[in-house]
């Protein structure tokens, strides 16, 4: 596939490049375990390269390319740790567009003009994306909100970039070993995925609502309500939260909330979503999570959620728990479980590499106590081990990584260990609750009910078989009389052997014998001893060489 020469797909291959030669030389490119050595075309940097400096320029880049750098910072078999953490947690924010193209954009989506529909409408964004921005507005009925309006040329910029990275993956892919071995097609669609579930507002009404539903047991956590009637796929109208950004508070409100409370709510919140739910906010880091100003955590931007079955499930909390407990027998068994492995999986180097994470952990300190970092860290041991996790267990690692960091500024001394240990039979116990639903009991009633209307026949066919004879049992096992027949020949040659070996250390006896019959010189009897063991070594190795060659 030859690569497009549009003047705007020739602007995105120069700004990808242009990464390129930044950061040819840098850590990026020497620690990445994709490639050996810099790119020969980077002129040496006259600094030490940072992640941070890598995250601000992928920012100006635009939606998609900070999409693209989140979803290689779970890829630990191509980005050092020190990148993943830094993209892991990037956002951007660009130049509002015009109000006026705003209200042309909410007019046509909600079906009224922004003076019919509001009675306020604030005309400067109170934040604004590459994909959209945000306002302030009032309802006719008197409800604050805030009003999320997508850009007018978003949808075509995120189509043309992945356009343009798919022909450059698509290339990539077909001219060099890289793109083989790490698929970076199948990077770059799930790129397009991710960038269309965000890219329909509707879905994240649902997610917004659905989240609501799960966490109203949580009286401390926030999830602002979609206004339906106001919302459309390039519109989302939801309840206004005040507050501020849970980096930004000062230290007088720190003192004045109760952050221990906060962040142990916090995190047996995003536990009951992951391991209760089965569909967790994936995007937690530190933009979009607000301190409310009556001391409540609001999670906002839910275009991101992971999905996580019952089975996984399972394994996840096996997982934690064997993280927590400081048990990498445990996780590396659980960790194991949840992967595949390939043709040159290492289970001896992956158990043991496991075992050494999981136990620094339990005896770090508590100002290092990550478990998404252990997460992560044990997503890129099972890739150099050749044990390939499913998608969902790298997203869980970035989601704890940014819950780690915000749980950690709302009280330093927060332990998620600990936090794990304290939640896992309040877990159980739901996950058991959730197993006796009535979906459940009446998926159980119909198989109960299948089961008894096939019984009879089954035991008619079964007694049938057994009464004329028939029934026969099917077992495979190894072939006893060959086992039989080998073990006979090994003791034949045995005792040949003995017998041979006894003749010729009778000849050797006999030797001190002088007698009148000699052969060659030598007592006759002695060596006829010597040459009925000879014949006999050579008939015996005779027949064990033409016996090799029969089975051959």
């Amino acid at each position: 596939m030859s690569l497009s020469l549009k003047p705007a797909n020739l602007k995105r291959y120069r700004d990808l490049l242009m990464l390129f030669y930044k950061y040819g030389h840098g850590d990026l490119v020497k620690n990445a375990p994709v490639i050996d050595d810099p790119l020969p075309f980077a002129p040496p940097p006259p600094m030490p390269m940072e992640a941070r400096e890598l995250a601000k320029d992928v920012e100006r880049l635009g939606p998609t390319y900070i999409k693209l750098a989140q979803l290689l910072s779970t890829r630990s078999d191509m980005v050092p740790q020190g990148y993943r953490e830094a993209l892991a947690r990037l956002q951007d924010g660009v130049e509002p567009f015009p109000f006026e193209q705003v209200q042309a954009i909410v007019a046509m989506e909600v079906g009224a003009r922004v003076s019919k529909a509001f009675t306020e409408f604030e005309d400067v964004p109170i934040a604004a994306a590459s994909l959209g921005q945000v306002h302030r507005a009032v309802l006719r009925s008197g409800q604050q909100v805030v009003v999320k309006i997508q850009r007018p040329d978003a949808r075509q910029n995120v189509s043309e970039d992945l356009d343009a990275m798919t022909e450059l993956a698509t290339f990539l892919e077909a001219h060099t070993d890289m793109g083989r071995r790490y698929g970076l097609v199948q990077i770059v669609e799930e790129l397009r995925k991710s960038m269309l579930r965000e890219l329909d507002y509707r879905l994240e009404a649902m997610n917004l609502q659905l989240m609501r539903e799960h966490l109203g047991a949580f009286k401390r956590i926030l999830v602002p309500a979609p206004v339906e009637d106001y919302s459309s796929g390039r519109v989302l109208t939801m309840e206004h939260v005040t507050g501020q950004k849970i980096t930004k508070f000062s230290p007088l409100i720190r003192v004045e909330i109760d952050g221990d409370g906060l962040a142990e709510e916090l995190f047996q919140a995003y536990l009951h979503q992951i391991l209760v739910v089965g569909v967790f906010h994936a995007d937690p880091h530190p933009g979009n999570i607000f301190l409310t100003d009556d001391h409540r955590i609001a999670l906002l931007d839910l275009g991101m959620v992971g999905r996580v079955g019952r089975n996984m499930q399972d394994l996840l909390l096996k997982l934690l728990l064997g993280i927590s407990e400081g048990n990498g027998d445990q996780a590396a068994a659980v960790a194991e479980k949840m992967g595949q492995p390939d043709e040159d999986y290492d289970a001896l180097a992956f158990k043991r590499q496991i075992a050494d994470i999981v136990s620094q952990q339990r005896t770090a300190n508590l100002n290092d106590l990550q478990v998404g970092r252990v997460v992560l860290e044990v997503q890129r041991i099972a890739g150099d081990c050749h044990l390939r996790v499913p998608p969902e267990f790298t997203l869980l690692g970035k989601t704890l990584l940014n819950l780690d960091l915000v749980g950690r500024t709302l009280s330093p001394k927060f332990d998620p260990n600990e936090s794990v240990r304290r939640n896992a039979a309040k877990i159980l116990h739901e996950q058991a609750l959730k197993s006796f639903s009535s979906g459940n009991l009446f998926g159980l009633m119909l198989e109960a009910k299948e089961f008894l209307e096939r019984l009879p026949s089954r035991m008619n066919q079964l007694m049938d078989l057994i009464s004329t004879n028939k029934l026969k049992m099917k077992v495979e096992t190894f072939n006893e009389n060959l086992v039989i027949t080998t073990l006979q020949k090994i003791a034949n040659r045995i005792t040949l052997g003995l017998i041979l070996a006894s003749l010729i250390v009778g000849a050797a006896l006999l030797m001190r014998v002088e007698t009148s019959f000699r052969v060659f010189g030598y007592p006759g009897v002695a060596m006829l001893f010597f040459f009925l063991a000879a014949g006999g070594g050579l008939t015996l190795a005779w027949q064990i060489v033409r016996s090799d060659r029969t089975q051959r």
